[in-house]
C-alpha cells in the first residue's frame, strides 16, 4: 500500500539537532512504498517505467569458484537478489543453489570436495557478513558468530582448514580464526589482531598463514603466522610504505608471490624468497600499469595474471617455472573480474565484462589455446549492437595535471546534449569501461552524454596519482570537476547549461562539494550515500573502518585537519547550494551512516532548497535489491528530466 502525507521538514531537522530549520522551509510530500521512504519524489509514470524495463532486466554472471567435480559456482540474479548457481559445463543451464531474500556476497568451493562450498551474506546491507558451509543438496550450516563481521576466507591446500578475519561492532581490530572444515564447531581464535588484519594464503603444508594488514591504499604490512606455536614474524619489513595486493605461496613453499608496488609507482607481480628476502620480478619490471590479479595452477605449471591498462584488462598466461609464454586467450576487450585455475589445472576461469555486453564467465584451455564460454547472460531485451562504447579522453586541471575520463555519447546528438558527470567512489576507486545499463539508458532514452572522470586520488594510475588528494589536498579533486566543467564548455556537442553531477559514497561527497563550489554552472546534483561532513562521518562510521578512513581523509582529532574539514565539508557550505538536489541513502549503511544524508537534507531544505530524498530501510551502502534499484532508477530519471528541461 502506498501512503502519502505532507510533513514540514522541521520535523526531520528536529531529529538532527542542533541544526536549525528556517521558518521558510518548503513543505515536504512524503510517501512510503514498501521499505522505501520518498520525500518530494513524484510517482513514476508508466512510460518511464516501461522505457527503463529493458535496461533493468539485463543480468550478469560473476565467477565465484570452481568445484572439484569440474563445475563452476557463479553468482547471478534470478528474482530480486544475486544468488549462487552451479554450471556443470560450458553453456549448460544454471542450477540455483541458494534462495535468500538477501544477496549472497561471495563463495568458495572446498578443495578436495566435489560438492561442498562456503558462502557469505549479510542482513539488509549491514555488511556484518556471516559464513555458511553447504553442499549442492544443502542445507547451509552457519559457522560464524552472529553480530560479527567475517571476511577474507581462505582454505588450506587440502581443504581441511579454513581461516578468516573477524571483527565485532565498534572494534577497530580484526582477529584471525581457523576452523576444521569437517567440524564447524571447532572454530577458534589463533591471533588477537591489530587493525585491518586478514589472512591471505596458507603455505602448501598448511602450517603457516600469510597475513596482511591494510593501513591505506599505499601502505600495508605482511606477516607469517606459525599456526602451531602462534608465533608471528614480519615478512618483507620496510621503512617505506608498500602497497600489496593478493598473494600466494609458490608450490614448493619456499617463496611467496605478491602484488607489490615496492620500488615502483605501480603494482607488479614479484616473488620473494622466504629465507633470504630476495625479490625477483615476475611481470615486466618496466610495466607502467598495475597488475591487478594473478593465479598459479594447482599443479604449479602455469601462471596467469591480468594487467589494468588504463581501465581495460589484458590477461597473460605463461609457464610458472619457465616464464615462457603459452597460447594466449583471445578475449573481447573488457574488464577481468576474476582469474582462477580449475582444480585439475587444465582450465583458467576468466570473468569478463565489456561496455556492450553483460559480465559472463569463460574458461581458457592453455593446452590447446581454446576459449569456451560458460555463461550467456540475458540482455533483458536490449539490442547489444546498439549499445555505446565509451571514448577515453583527458583534460587539463587547474594545476596542469592530465585527468582521464570516459565519455559515453548517444548515437545521435541533435544540437547540444545534456551532460551527467558520474563520479566514482573510493576515493581510491577507478571508473572503468564495463557494462553499465544506467549510462546506456541515459544515452539512448534521455539523449544525455555521461562523462566518468578519474579525478586525482583514483587508483590505476600509480601511487603518486592516488595520493594527490590525501588529507588537506582533498579540495584539489573537487577542482578537477571545475576543470571538467571548463572542458565541457569547449565541446560543440555538449550543453554547458545542462550539467548534472552524480555519484555515490566518496563520489557523493564530490557531488555535494561540487554543488557548493559550482552551483552557477550546474543544473542539479544526485548524491548517493555521500559524506556530508567529515567530522560526523568519522565519528559515526563503523569502528573497523575509522582509522583506515583517517589515513585517507585526515584525522579529525588533529586541530589543523579539523579546521580543513570545517572549511571543505559540504554541510558547512549549504548556503552556496542553489540548484535541485536528490539524496539517496540506505538506512543500514555501515560505511557512510544514514545521518550524513539526513543532516544535509535538513539543512538545505531549511535554507529553502529544493531537495528530493529516498531512503531504503533494508539497504546499506548502495541498493542491492532489484525492486529498490528499479525505484531508484525511476526516480533518478524523473529528477534528470526535471532539471534538464528543454534544450537551450
Amino acid at each position: 500500500m502506498i501512503r502519502r502525507v505532507v510533513l514540514l521538514s522541521g520535523a526531520v531537522a528536529a531529529l538532527m539537532a542542533p541544526l536549525a530549520v528556517a521558518a521558510t522551509a518548503p513543505p515536504v510530500e512524503k510517501r512510503q512504498v514498501g521499505t522505501l521512504t520518498l520525500e518530494n519524489v513524484p510517482p513514476t509514470p508508466p512510460a518511464v517505467r516501461e522505457a527503463l524495463r529493458r535496461y533493468q532486466n539485463a543480468r550478469s554472471a560473476g565467477f565465484a569458484s570452481w568445484l572439484d567435480d569440474g563445475s563452476m559456482l557463479i553468482a547471478t540474479r534470478f528474482g530480486q537478489t544475486a544468488q549462487l548457481h552451479r554450471v556443470a559445463k560450458p553453456g549448460s543451464d544454471r542450477t540455483q543453489l541458494t534462495f535468500f531474500d538477501e544477496p549472497v556476497s561471495g563463495a568458495e568451493g572446498v578443495p578436495g570436495s566435489r560438492d561442498r562450498f562456503i558462502f557469505t551474506k549479510d542482513t539488509g546491507g549491514d555488511e556484518y557478513f556471516q559464513g555458511y558451509l553447504m553442499g549442492l543438496d544443502g542445507p547451509e550450516v552457519a559457522f560464524t558468530e552472529p553480530g560479527t563481521r567475517n571476511q577474507s576466507m581462505v582454505f588450506s591446500k587440502d581443504g581441511k582448514t579454513l581461516a578468516w578475519a573477524r571483527v565485532g561492532k565498534g572494534d577497530p581490530d580484526y582477529d584471525i580464526l581457523v576452523m576444521d572444515v569437517a567440524n564447524p564447531a571447532s572454530r577458534r581464535k589463533v591471533l588477537d589482531g591489530t587493525g585491518a588484519l586478514t589472512p591471505i594464503a596458507f603455505s602448501p603444508d598448511g602450517r603457516t598463514l600469510l597475513l596482511g594488514r591494510y593501513a591505506s591504499a599505499v601502505s600495508g604490512t605482511l606477516y607469517l603466522l606459525d599456526l602451531a606455536s602462534g608465533a608471528v614474524k614480519d615478512f618483507n619489513p620496510s621503512e617505506t610504505d608498500i602497497a600489496y595486493g593478493s598473494g600466494q605461496f609458490a608450490p614448493d613453499g619456499k617463496s611467496i608471490l605478491l602484488l607489490s608496488d615496492e620500488g615502483s609507482d605501480f603494482k607488479r607481480l614479484v616473488s620473494i624468497d622466504i629465507a633470504s628476502g630476495k625479490q625477483v620480478p615476475i611481470s615486466p619490471p618496466d610495466l607502467t600499469w598495475d597488475v591487478e590479479d594473478f593465479d598459479i595452477s594447482p599443479d604449479g605449471r602455469l601462471l596467469a595474471y591480468a594487467v589494468n591498462e588504463g581501465g581495460r584488462s589484458r590477461v597473460v598466461v605463461q609457464g610458472f617455472r619457465t616464464r615462457q609464454a603459452v597460447p594466449q586467450p583471445n578475449l573481447p576487450v573488457g574488464i577481468v573480474g576474476s582469474l582462477k585455475f580449475s582444480p585439475d589445472s587444465r582450465s583458467l576461469a576468466i570473468g569478463l565484462n565489456t561496455a556492450t555486453s553483460p559480465a559472463d564467465v569463460y574458461a581458457f584451455d592453455p593446452g590447446n589455446g581454446t576459449l569456451a564460454r560458460w555463461t550467456y547472460s540475458e540482455a533483458g531485451g536490449l539490442d547489444l549492437n546498439a549499445l555505446r562504447e565509451p571514448q577515453l579522453v583527458s583534460f587539463k586541471s587547474f594545476d596542469g595535471l592530465s585527468v582521464p575520463a570516459w565519455v559515453y555519447r548517444p548515437a545521435k546528438i541533435n544540437g547540444r546534449a545534456p551532460v551527467i558527470i558520474d563520479i566514482h567512489g573510493g576515493p581510491e576507486g577507478q571508473d572503468r569501461p564495463g557494462f553499465n545499463t544506467r549510462r546506456q539508458y541515459w544515452a539512448a532514452e534521455l539523449g544525455a552524454v555521461t562523462i566518468a572522470p578519474n579525478v586525482r586520488g583514483s587508483d590505476g594510475y600509480g601511487k603518486t596519482y592516488i595520493q594527490l588528494d590525501n588529507g588537506p589536498l582533498r579540495q584539489d579533486s573537487v577542482k578537477d570537476i571545475g576543470a571538467l566543467l571548463d572542458w565541457i564548455a569547449t565541446q560543440p556537442d555538449l550543453d554547458k547549461d545542462r550539467v548534472v553531477v552524480y555519484g555515490g559514497s566518496y563520489g557523493g561527497f564530490m557531488v555535494l562539494a561540487s554543488l557548493a563550489a559550482y552551483s552557477d554552472r550546474l543544473a542539479g546534483a544526485v548524491d548517493i550515500v555521500g559524506i556530508s561532513n567529515f567530522k560526523t562521518f568519522l565519528a559515526n562510521t563503523e569502528g573497523y573502518r575509522r582509522d583506515l578512513r583517517r589515513a585517507e581523509y585526515g584525522d579529525e582529532r588533529d586541530p589543523k585537519m579539523a579546521a580543513v574539514f570545517d572549511e571543505i565539508s559540504p554541510l558547512n557550505l549549504t548556503a552556496n547550494m542553489r540548484k535541485p538536489l536528490f539524496v539517496i541513502q540506505g538506512r543500514n549503511d555501515p560505511r557512510v551512516p544514514w545521518t550524513e544524508a539526513e543532516q544535509i537534507v535538513a539543512k538545505v531544505r531549511g535554507q529553502g532548497g529544493d531537495v528530493w530524498y529516498m531512503i531504503a530501510g533494508d539497504e546499506g551502502h548502495g541498493f542491492r535489491k532489484k525492486q529498490n534499484i528499479d525505484a531508484q532508477r525511476e526516480a533518478e530519471t524523473l529528477f534528470l528530466q526535471k532539471v534538464f528541461g528543454s534544450p537551450q
